[in-house]
């Protein structure tokens, strides 16, 4: 793809996401409406979500694409390694990332932005494709500029249907590990 098409499609997602997300929602609703948004609007992918995160673990959240491990420790895998590290891992060929955690075989290459709250990581964006070497750093800008629209989104956001972890995700629900 042009860097000017590409260029193009972020700036869309961008508009469609502060479109529909609000604040006023609960978290998960806004999560669940970015994952459609993100999966039906990138070219070349497989699975669009996020983990959330409870403590040591990512537990899966709102995605679309085939079903996913539902359990992810911090560190382990491209996921659990994005959270660990507070940053965002690109990965050209998942085959060739040591511990990668294979959700679906068919899965090529991966990229997984954090979301932060008070400067911890709340989620991981996770976006998988088929295809080796899909994301480069334009991608990686893109979905960093739409994780910093998540984060507005669900920072304040009503509390959500279901307790995800006390620490970031949580209404009066105790939640049962």
């Amino acid at each position: 793809m042009w860097e000017k098409e590409k260029s193009r499609e972020y700036e869309e997602l961008c508009c469609r996401m502060e479109a529909a997300l609000s604040p006023k929602e609960p978290a998960i609703s806004s999560l669940s409406n970015a994952a459609a948004i993100l999966y039906e609007g990138l070219e070349r992918v497989n699975w669009a979500g996020f983990y959330l995160r409870a403590g040591s673990v990512l537990w899966l959240g709102p995605f679309q694409g085939r079903p996913a491990c539902v359990r992810i420790e911090l560190g382990k895998g491209v996921c659990g390694t994005a959270a660990a590290e507070k940053r965002t891992v690109l990965v050209e060929d998942v085959h060739c990332f040591p511990g990668h955690i294979a959700c679906d075989s068919a899965s090529r290459s991966e990229i997984v932005v954090p979301l932060y709250r008070d400067g911890e990581v709340m989620a991981v964006m996770d976006i998988d494709s088929p295809q080796k070497g899909r994301f480069d750093k334009e991608d990686r800008e893109g979905l960093e500029r739409i994780a910093g629209i998540l984060e507005r989104a669900v920072k304040n956001a009503a509390a959500p249907a279901v307790a995800i972890g006390r620490e970031l995700w949580y209404d009066d629900t105790e939640f049962m590990e």
